[in-house]
């Protein structure tokens, strides 16, 4: 949809990716990695694109990897309902992640 000349442009970060569902059954709030066609602007876009995107996603892939790898039984100790979330429209995140694992 053009933007009229002359109109003001709100950047939300945090609904950044939560575009309108693909399909009837699809929830833009939630976190779907395998959703076909994920758009969002964490590394910008056309000409202002990160030049360090693919390694930020490198080492994201590699770090998850390497967690899960070292420690499969890594679970939630909280319901994610009662997580609380940082109150800021710049940042997207929860203030602390309880997580649980077994030792040995």
């Amino acid at each position: 949809m053009p933007i009229p000349r002359g109109s003001m442009v709100v950047v939300a970060l945090g609904a950044a990716g939560r575009d309108a569902p693909q399909a009837e059954d699809d929830d833009p709030a939630v976190l779907d990695v395998t959703r076909p066609g994920a758009r969002h602007l964490a590394f910008g876009h056309g000409i202002h694109h990160c030049l360090g995107a693919p390694l930020a996603r490198l080492e994201t892939s590699i770090a998850l990897r390497t967690l899960l790898s070292r420690v499969p039984e890594l679970e939630l100790a909280a319901p994610a309902d009662s997580l609380a979330w940082i109150g800021s429209g710049i940042i997207r995140g929860v203030l602390s992640l309880p997580v649980r694992y077994l030792v040995g």
